[in-house]
């Protein structure tokens, strides 16, 4: 049974079929990243894998996600021929819910670093070291923006874009399970170790059942930048494996023990805090858009809730 999110506007293009949507996606992907990334990589700022190397880095790969949205952008609205409201970006006060997302995303970094290191998993250096250069600050403030671009291209097409597309064409299972398969894939890498594997997809399920609780992308976009940058920049660890060669915002942290418990040079993504977090926030949001859903079917449960 089809299910449709964020607009119910019937489409005038061509609609791919499920499985062949995250196929696209990867291609769609492949092709507008590729000459960015050879670009960068002749000029020093990204390494043979694709990683930044340094602020600088981390700044100019926003021209490849930028190619990335602009592909997406024109798929949505040249071959499928729908609006973009009906790929996420709908809804009224969409600066606060990016604001509150934000919020959320750093706070939930917050917690996480702070459980690994109230656990043992990092000794603590020194404070707020950033604050001593100028520079770093700057490069701090800049990566801020970047990260909203980067996080934000991401939601639009995993979340908005192809989550309502699988979902149009088969079913919110399926789009749970094949977007979040696409963006898996597309963060892999040989290093990549399993658990952060594992959390990948689950973030991406988190993402997908925040956007079924609030009908739109902007709120998760929001949480997916904060998530990034605080914990790129907060307290000189890796972000997905990457380091931005900053000075603490935060804390300096140093990893100790083992690494399922900070994630060692993949940083705390790859703990299994983040694992249980991002497992009960799912859970948890799932289980509040099914109760909405039952609310809306059942007119005297909703007039005893309210």
């Amino acid at each position: 049974m089809t299910q449709i999110i964020f607009s119910n506007e019937t489409p005038k293009g061509w609609m791919p079929p499920s499985i062949a949507a995250p196929f696209i996606c990867i291609l769609l992907f492949a092709i507008s990243m590729t000459p960015g990334d050879i670009g960068l990589e002749h000029l020093g700022l990204i390494d043979a894998q694709g990683s930044p190397l340094g602020p600088l880095g981390f700044c100019l790969l926003l021209a490849s996600f930028i190619a990335v949205g602009l592909a997406v952008l024109g798929w949505v609205r040249w071959v499928e021929k729908r609006s973009l409201a009906s790929a996420g970006l709908r809804g009224e006060q969409r600066l606060k819910k990016f604001m509150v997302g934000l919020a959320l995303g750093i706070a939930f970094m917050g917690a996480v670093v702070a459980a690994i290191t109230v656990s043992g998993g990092y000794s603590v250096g020194d404070l707020f070291p950033a604050f001593a250069s100028p520079a770093a600050l700057g490069w701090i403030a800049l990566l801020l923006a970047g990260f909203t671009v980067q996080a934000s291209i991401e939601e639009f097409v995993f979340r908005g874009w192809l989550f309502s597309t699988i979902m149009r064409r088969w079913n919110a299972t399926a789009a749970f399970i094949l977007s979040s398969a696409a963006f898996t894939f597309l963060h892999f890498s040989p290093r990549t170790s399993l658990l952060m594997l594992a959390m990948t997809f689950i973030f991406s399920i988190f993402a997908c059942a925040w956007v079924c609780r609030s009908n739109s992308i902007w709120g998760v976009m929001g949480w997916h930048t904060g998530w990034n940058w605080f914990g790129g920049t907060g307290f000189d660890v890796p972000i997905t494996g990457l380091e931005s060669g900053l000075p603490a915002l935060v804390v300096k942290l140093v990893p100790v023990g083992p690494a399922w418990l900070n994630g060692a040079g993949e940083g705390p993504e790859a703990s299994v805090f983040t694992l249980g977090l991002l497992t009960a926030a799912s859970l948890s949001l799932l289980w509040l858009a099914r109760s909405r859903d039952r609310t809306a079917i059942d007119p005297r449960r909703s007039e005893h809730q309210l």
